[in-house]
């Protein structure tokens, strides 16, 4: 595949770019510091238009591709770690259930004020006992007489739920003993979040504390019937839909973070003097740093492989599994390795190395373990017995 940029792709990152550098590393971690949801940042991207990059043109978006966005989303990280891609990520991607399984008239209603920046949405699909095994999940939308649905029960580790006025809801409509497959009976609805029904508890958490993650306790949240995407029961398999853009999206943001702590240690190694000469000089340290270069780069590649399967509309599981996996273990070598440059204000966070280290862990854990990654590959690739 050809890895060189087009006119248009350029265009994208440099706007990115551009959007970024109004938004130093101090304001990112000013805004980690005060666990303050960067909104200027937010409301930049929205302003230029780019919520929609992957949203149909007849509805203000962009109708560009997952490669295009990966662009966006790596410049982004780059800029300021994954406190600035999970500011806009959910309206980057969030509500392509929407796009592809919404009705003309839901996407009409919903997607133009999403692109614009007017509405923010959380993404509730996990549950403190089911991980992932979402199959089991257990929060129900009990069907009413009227054809609208009361949903109860707790979702966990929801991302901008302080800030989302809507959410995108994964619930369970027929009960699992009913269903002839685990994977039926689930249905995926877009909805207001109305706090009078749902208790949003705040996690505590290492990293990215500029966007909140959080429990839900759900008390007969009122959902009409038109909020319902697709088909009862079907809504499993929507999500599954864009989990290969989601890993590839997750993944370009890694290489992101990565480069952001390359360039700072490369920096550092430049101008730090120590027994009279650089200590870029020693091998010591420019062969890890050289690593992580190589490693990053690698990554990249594969990803945008990933992505340009997934643009083609050509099976790309493995291949997004992948990119995901060498990214993320790149981007924690790589924040690894600029802490150790570093020295001791590696630890200081003067020097922004340590907040990028604490936000890596986010998508190395998530939203699947390199350990799952491995067991998927070497069953679909290697035709291993499936092991889990």
């Amino acid at each position: 595949m050809d890895y060189q940029l087009s006119e248009d792709q350029q265009a994208i990152v440099d706007a990115a770019e551009k959007i970024c550098a109004d938004f130093p590393l101090e304001y990112w971690r000013n805004k980690d510091k005060n666990h303050e949801f960067p909104h200027e940042f937010f409301e930049a991207v929205a302003s230029g238009g780019w919520l929609g990059i992957c949203m149909p043109e007849d509805v203000g978006g962009a109708n560009l591709g997952v490669t295009e966005a990966a662009l966006f989303m790596r410049t982004v990280a780059e800029c300021g770690g994954q406190a600035a891609a999970s500011t806009i990520h959910m309206n980057i991607f969030g509500l392509q259930p929407v796009v592809h399984f919404g009705t003309e008239e839901q996407k009409k209603r919903w997607l133009p004020p999403f692109a614009r920046g007017e509405n923010k949405a959380c993404f509730a699909v996990t549950e403190p006992d089911t991980g992932l095994d979402t199959t089991k999940l257990k929060v129900t939308a009990q069907k009413q007489p009227n054809g609208d649905y009361l949903i109860s029960g707790k979702k966990v580790f929801i991302s901008t739920a302080q800030v989302a006025d809507h959410m995108l809801i994964l619930a369970r409509t027929t009960p699992i003993e009913e269903v002839k497959k685990h994977s039926e009976g689930l249905s995926l609805f877009y909805t207001k979040l109305d706090r009078k029904y749902v208790d949003i508890r705040e996690i505590d958490k290492l990293g990215r504390a500029a966007v909140d993650t959080n429990e839900m306790f759900i008390d007969n949240l009122p959902v009409s019937k038109d909020s319902l995407i697709g088909e009862e029961g079907k809504g499993l398999s929507y999500i599954f839909h864009g989990m290969n853009a989601e890993r590839v999206l997750v993944a370009v943001e890694q290489v992101g973070i990565g480069r952001a702590v390359l360039k700072l240690a490369t920096q550092y190694a430049k101008e730090r003097i120590v027994f009279g000469r650089p200590i870029g000089k020693n091998q010591g340290v420019q062969h890890p740093l050289a690593r992580s270069w190589a490693e990053l780069e690698a990554a990249n590649h594969m990803i945008f492989a990933a992505a340009s399967l997934y643009d083609k509309g050509q099976p790309c599981g493995s291949e997004a599994n992948a990119a995901k996996l060498l990214a993320s273990e790149a981007c924690m070598n790589a924040c690894q390795t600029s802490i150790l440059t570093h020295g001791g204000f590696g630890y200081a966070k003067e020097y922004h190395v340590e907040r990028f280290m604490r936000e890596a862990w986010i998508g190395y854990i998530a939203p699947v373990t390199p350990q799952l990654i491995l067991s998927n590959i070497a069953e679909r690739k290697l035709g291993l017995p499936k092991s889990y």
